[in-house]
């Protein structure tokens, strides 16, 4: 039995101009997205209600019913309610843009258009709708489903990646200790410490959320990747122990926070699938002891 290949991030792109469709088709089949093509909106509605999309392309003006229409039924189904929407469009008025506003567009495009341009748009739309629902509440980092989508986007595009694990142990004693909003407060300071240092070392593409509530993951690059993991651990090591008050210090008692770090890269072994690598990076850190 084999492993499941990667998922693609899914786009329908529903366009009467069978050139202008053709060539996009293609180009975002070779960006690494699954791309599915419709010419009439009846036939874009029909593949939304079967296919589970991450975006939309519209084409306002088509044989049928116009894309102002394909995206009111788009919106009226529960499948398709929060899939990100981008006109593309020949008109340039500002109602035009405001009825597609008002129906849940997230971004327009005006033909002629850049290709590059609409290709960023489509990456960062899709990035933005992933964020929205899996946001970690107390960090405001991204969760694992969102890094699902970066891990399968590095591994279809052959990417010298590398994926980094930092694992706190001792938090739930904290908790005990000082209470929930002294243990978020060390969530968000961490948090603050792991981004500044993947702002200084690392690249804007690079990616930081978490794999689990107390366990934070960085994706970045092999030629990075060490300098990050060495600077972040000097410094969380470091501050770990500004938790305490200094009776608790002093006492020694305590199960004190601690850090434990792992990471898997492109050249671990063949990885086809987010799982596998998650999979493979947990088991670079032993579980900690158990607490109490």
């Amino acid at each position: 039995m084999t492993d499941q290949a990667p998922e693609k991030p899914r786009i329908l792109i529903v366009e009467d101009d069978f050139d202008l469709l053709d060539m996009m088709d293609a180009y975002f089949r070779v960006q690494g997205y699954g791309v599915l093509t419709a010419s009439w909106g009846r036939d874009g509605l029909k593949l939304s209600t079967e296919e589970s999309l991450q975006l939309i392309i519209l084409d306002i003006r088509l044989p049928d019913i116009d894309g102002y229409e394909v995206c009111r039924q788009l919106r009226l189904q529960r499948r398709t309610q929060d899939v990100p929407i981008i006109f593309l469009t020949e008109k340039r008025d500002r109602i035009d843009r405001l009825q597609g506003l008002e129906l849940g567009v997230v971004d327009y495009i005006t033909k002629p258009f850049d290709i590059q341009e609409l290709r960023l748009r489509v990456r960062n739309a899709i990035t933005r709708a992933a964020q929205m629902v899996t946001v970690n509440p107390v960090t405001e980092l991204p969760e694992a489903a969102v890094l699902d989508e970066r891990l399968n986007q590095a591994l279809y595009t052959n990417r010298k990646w590398a994926l980094l694990l930092l694992s706190l142990g001792g938090l739930n004693t904290l908790r005990e200790m000082y209470g929930f909003v002294a243990a978020d407060e060390m969530l968000r300071a961490i948090t603050l410490m792991v981004r500044n240092t993947v702002r200084a070392f690392g690249s804007e593409d690079d990616f930081v959320g978490h794999l689990g509530a107390e366990e934070f993951v960085i994706l970045t690059t092999t030629d990075r990747i060490e300098n990050i993991r060495d600077r972040i651990e000097t410094r969380v090591r470091q501050s770990l122990r500004h938790f305490y008050r200094p009776r608790e210090l002093e006492a020694g008692d305590a199960d004190f926070l601690s850090l434990e770090t792992g990471m898997v890269d492109y050249q671990t072994k063949q990885f086809e699938a987010a799982d596998q690598v998650k999979q493979a990076l947990s088991a670079t850190v032993a579980p900690p002891a158990p607490e109490g």
